[in-house]
């Protein structure tokens, strides 16, 4: 089983998406540490100057962006749209 930590803005983007969103992304969560390869999760790697992060679609707008610490601990590094790849 995978182990969560949350970075500090991951929690700042998180707290200021709406309620019903919130929800979403708390069910993809429960849904990656299932199984982080659902295929219904879109999970890929990054590429670029994001080389070593991944991300996971929460809907067709948002996205969670990801890192492995070791190979089962995952830090959530941001949640947003596409900016957060920026």
């Amino acid at each position: 089983m995978l182990e969560l930590f949350y970075t500090p803005t991951f929690i700042r983007r998180y707290d200021k998406l709406s309620e019903p969103l919130k929800e979403e992304v708390r069910e993809k969560i429960a849904l990656f540490l299932k199984d982080p390869h659902q295929p219904s999760l879109h999970t890929h790697k990054l590429k670029g100057r994001l080389q070593g992060r991944f991300s996971f679609s929460v809907n067709y707008r948002y996205r969670v962006m990801f890192c492995y610490e070791k190979q089962d601990t995952v830090a959530l590094l941001s949640v947003g749209d596409h900016d957060v790849y920026r």
